[in-house]
């Protein structure tokens, strides 16, 4: 019997693909092709249209890297054909990866509709059913060459990445280009027979229904007559009718199947491509919904919505049809499909404010779920602003993606740091470009933990990343999976459909507690510094520039730049895409990031300097101080601005007795040996020492790095055995500015430059590299002496604990994490915060000492890398970090350090004092926002936040004549479910669970 099994086996393989596939299509005729090649960048479909082409034939080479080649194709059906269904099969020179990594095309009709879009499954264009016979056909192609950037060896570098350096030979040869007869009972036939033969390999192999499956292939494969395979095929089929009206068992486990196509707004390919990968994905899916009446699709990343919206109108008033019959469905309420480490509170916040505002707006639709597959985890922080934006559900996949830990849970309750929980589900097919195949299926339901108490999952169902979407070949492997023997049930749903039937058969899911860590793709904290860094200063140039907008308006009557910071929210937000941000993506969209935080950052200073200077008074008496921190500094206020206070002291600078530097500020005494190391930062107020005995800080350190796969991408446990401390110094000296010490290093092909200084009790460190280093990783280490079992990085709207030991795997896998502006370690009476401009990526580990028995907790921030795939020049060139040691810091010195870290004070000619729009009596409570709303009301909006982990009572004062507030969600509508606070004298009593999030609408 097993040999019986194999030779079935075999023979079906053979003969669908040597006879049956081929018979799908059983007569064709050629069609003339011409092209014109595009110079330069895309051009309008107007002028691709109106274009004149040149006549190309099928073997020409075609397509220089990222070009753009609008084809025109015509021929005339044959007379004999009437009656028959006939497609043209347009084949660019398609290879057999996945839709969206190589050449791609939108197909046009000569009056500028689109048709749909071409890839290497998806390669027909119907042109009649039933044809008459004899008619004329002529269609225009819009093909983008785009070079394959992923082969088959996804680690080599190339200079494909950019059009800069990709060069000019042809990428592709043009391939078949026919009119053809398309036999429908064939096509359905090769379904048939894939769906048996798929489930029928997962089935156990002595079970009796893979016997049955296997006897009806065998006769359907009997009563084909291989020279005549389109006059047998219904013959055949009726030998598997009844194999495939057996219905599934009632305990069958059922998938919501979701139409879907998960496009990367950018990575191997520009952002300028991803606008027309959308056309040509929601072009198919809009003409597959008009065939499939069942079938669902949604689309996430209201960016993408965006672009069809202003780029590609004829493809948009399909959308906005399809939209309205319900079956294209906008899902996930955020702009795009972002990073969730990195970006900033607000940041993470204005995601969803723009992502849901946009569906409202357009739509009039507002989704529940936050819909991230592809995201390299999430912080702990995530839940509450989920809820806060008025959604409760979250899908993500890539979780299954973890090297070492299964995560425990399919469906479960995620609690972030506040206690907020958030409905989630990881579909167990473990795949988002789910293609209907057995295997997904089967595994989807063997690997669905939940089993016993629930029996739901979701398939994200189409090609995805570079786009392509769900195919009429999924859809007809669906509608066979419906009810079928032996496997899952699918039913093509909305996300919100599943999502309200797993949480009614589901009432009491599992809890997890924490961030959700992707054990993979962790050096994404650090690649592309640029662009991290870009990041990091727009986050903190947006919020300035809300701040003194808004205080100007309120205090001088100016105009609130609502359009300007709205297009820039936008623009920032594009750029935390899970492929950007973490420096991922080719070197096309770094270069273009870097030019666009360039120009994000001049827009926000004129905007920021427009408003500080209409409120400064008179620019020829004095100067002022401007603190947009959220704390008093230097007897500024916190969102106010001041005379300029008497300049600090530099520290002290003398000699050290073994060569170095002793740095003293009263506070603390800094001393930098002969090797411009740290060997002591000793804390006078405490009378302790921060550096750990016999060791030192500010310890450059590098590693080789080249991981297993993914070079932007991860970086493997296994680079820690290697290490060079970078000890050797060209140079320790005074530095030019008073009480400094600098120092400079060279090392293979890079030179740093230090600068140390000591002012109010912390070490600030200014770090220069100039970086050309290939396939290594820089550190900055800091041994502490403390001695804790866990540590604080700061995330959205607080921090987040992390282990410092590895009792567990899952501890274990957390070698190099995220944070935010700080990260602090602390024994009960005394911690240290390393406080950061920057940088994301860190570690932490720690040992006993042989000497004395005490604990060293080392810290180290990652700094650079040098990857070089998809960007072989990742990071080459100058970079400036600047770190800040505090020893002797609690938790709220470190929240308090890192935003005076990240933003400076600003100096403004001027003698009118500015008083704050709203204060908060408590440090504990930190003002992330204060703006005014959206809606051009007028109404000054203020987001705050309890930023230590424990109870808050705090009143919020409004230095304007408030009429009336009301407690907000995310896009500042009244939560009907909140009573209004009181407004007594301009302020509000308020009452804060840690980490709690509020937003309060003044009124004025």
């Amino acid at each position: 019997m097993h040999d019986d099994r194999e030779l079935v086996e075999n023979r079906l393989k053979r003969v669908l693909d040597e006879r049956i596939r081929p018979a799908v299509y059983p007569a064709s005729v050629p069609l003339d092709v011409a092209v014109w090649h595009a110079p330069g960048e895309p051009v309008p479909v107007a002028e691709g249209l109106a274009a004149s082409p040149s006549p190309i034939a099928v073997g020409d080479a075609w397509g220089a890297p990222w070009g753009t080649s609008w084809f025109t194709v015509t021929g005339t059906v044959p007379a004999d054909w009437a009656g028959r269904t006939v497609e043209a099969i347009l084949d660019l020179g398609f290879d057999e990866n996945m839709p969206g990594f190589q050449c791609e095309g939108l197909v046009y009709r000569p009056d500028g509709n689109p048709v749909k879009g071409l890839n290497p499954r998806n390669q027909w264009v119907r042109v009649g059913a039933p044809v008459q016979g004899g008619e004329e056909v002529r269609l225009h192609i819009e093909a983008a060459s785009n070079p394959v950037i992923l082969d088959y060896h996804p680690f080599l570098p190339t200079k494909l990445g950019d059009k800069e350096t990709a060069g000019s030979e042809p990428q592709y040869r043009l391939a078949r280009m026919e009119l053809a007869i398309f036999d429908e009972t064939v096509w359905q036939l090769v379904i048939d027979l894939e769906v048996l033969g798929e489930l029928m390999a997962e089935l156990p192999v002595d079970g009796a229904r893979r016997w049955e499956l296997l006897r009806a292939v065998e006769r359907a494969l009997d009563a084909i007559d291989l020279q005549d395979v389109n006059g047998t095929a219904a013959a055949a089929r009726a030998e598997l009718a009844g194999v495939l009206a057996t219905p599934a068992a009632p305990s069958a486990h059922r998938i919501s199947a979701v139409g879907h196509a998960h496009i990367d707004s950018a990575w191997l390919w520009p952002l300028r491509e991803t606008v027309r990968k959308v056309a040509r994905t929601t072009s198919n899916m809009t003409a597959l919904l008009e065939d499939e009446p069942e079938f669902v699709f949604a689309m996430s990343q209201a960016q993408q919505w965006a672009w069809i919206k202003e780029h590609r109108p004829e493809v948009w008033t399909r959308v906005v049809k399809a939209v309205a019959d319900g079956r294209f469905v906008p899902t996930g309420g955020m702009w795009v499909e972002s990073d969730t480490n990195m970006p900033g509170s607000e940041a993470m916040a204005r995601q969803f404010v723009h992502g849901k505002r946009f569906f409202l707006d357009e739509f009039g639709v507002e989704n529940e779920e936050a819909w991230l597959p592809d995201t390299f985890g999430f912080a702990a922080g995530l839940p509450q602003i989920i809820k806060a934006a008025g959604s409760k559900r979250l899908l993500t996949q890539k979780i299954s993606w973890s090297q070492i830990n299964k995560f425990p849970h399919h469906t479960f309750l995620w609690e972030g740091i506040d206690g907020t929980r958030i409905f989630t589900h990881f579909p167990p097919v473990d795949t988002y470009n789910c293609s209907m195949k057995g295997s997904e299926i089967a595994h989807a339901a063997r690997n669905f933990k939940d089993k016993g108490v629930a029996r739901h999952s979701l398939a994200p169902t189409g090609w995805g990343d570079g786009g392509g979407g769900t195919t009429r070949e999924m859809v007809a492997k669906a509608a066979r999976l419906r009810d079928l023997e032996g496997s899952a049930t699918v039913v093509w749903e909305t996300p919100a459909e599943f999502f309200a039937k797993a949480e009614v058969e589901y009432p009491a899911p599992p809890v997890w507690v924490g961030e959700l860590y992707l054990e993979l793709h962790r050096a994404t904290l650090t690649s592309q510094a640029k662009t991290k860094q870009g990041n990091r200063r727009s986050e903190s140039l947006l919020r300035e520039a809300e701040l003194w907008a808004a205080t100007a308006a309120v205090r001088t009557g100016s105009e609130y730049p609502h359009e300007r910071l709205d297009r820039i929210w936008k623009t920032v937000l594009l750029h935390q895409f899970h492929d950007i941000l973490p420096g991922s993506s080719i070197a096309w969209v770094h270069r273009e990031a870097e030019k666009t935080y360039a120009a994000v950052a001049a827009e926000l200073n004129e905007i920021i300097d427009g408003a500080q200077r209409a409120l400064a008074g008179n620019p020829g008496s004095g100067e002022l101080v401007f603190n947009a921190a959220p704390h008093t500094r230097h007897g500024v206020p916190a969102g106010g601005a001041a005379a300029v206070p008497a300049p600090a002291l530099a520290a002290e600078l003398r000699t050290r007795g073994e060569g170095g530097y002793v740095l003293d500020d009263g506070l603390l005494r800094v001393e930098v040996d002969g090797r411009g190391l740290v060997v002591s930062a000793y804390d006078l107020r405490a009378e302790r020492e921060t550096v750990a005995p016999g060791q030192a800080a500010n310890l450059l350190q590098i590693h080789p790095d080249f991981p297993n796969m993914w070079d932007a991408w991860d970086v493997d446990q296994f680079y820690r055995n290697t290490v060079t401390d970078l000890v050797d110094a060209d140079e320790v000296a005074p530095g030019e500015e008073p009480g400094s010490v600098r120092v400079v290093r060279s090392f293979g092909a890079s030179r740093v430059t230090q600068v140390l200084t000591v002012e109010a009790g912390r070490l600030d460190i200014r770090t220069e590299v100039n970086w050309h280093e290939t396939e290594k990783f820089l550190k900055l280490a800091f041994p502490l002496d403390v001695h804790a079992d866990r540590y604080a990085s700061e995330s959205q709207y607080g921090h987040a604990f992390r282990a410092t030991h590895t009792n567990t795997s899952w501890e274990a896998a957390k070698f190099e994490a995220c944070n935010h502006k700080f990260v602090h370690v602390e024994e009960p009476d005394w911690g240290v915060a390393l406080v950061t401009d920057s940088t994301y990526g860190h570690d932490l580990t720690r040992t006993v000492r042989a000497s004395d028995s005490g604990t060293t907790t080392t810290l180290r921030v990652s700094l650079l890398r040098a990857p070089r795939f998809p960007d072989p020049e990742t990071d080459q060139g100058l970079h400036l970090f600047r770190h800040a040691l505090v020893p002797g810091a609690a938790i709220g010195d470190a929240v308090r350090e890192g935003w005076f870290l990240n933003l400076p004070e600003r100096r403004v000619p001027g003698d009118a004092e500015v008083a704050p729009l709203v204060t908060v009596d408590d440090d504990a409570v930190v003002v992330t926002a204060v703006k005014l709303a959206d809606d051009g009301s007028g109404d000054v909006v203020v987001r705050f936040h309890e930023s230590r982990g424990g109870r808050a009572r705090a009143r919020v004062s409004t230095g304007f004549a408030a009429t009336g507030v009301a407690v907000t969600d995310l896009l500042e509508r009244p939560l009907t479910d909140t009573a209004p606070p009181e407004l007594t004298d301009g302020s509000v009593a308020v009452a804060l669970r840690p980490f709690e999030l509020v937003t309060l609408r003044f009124s004025r």
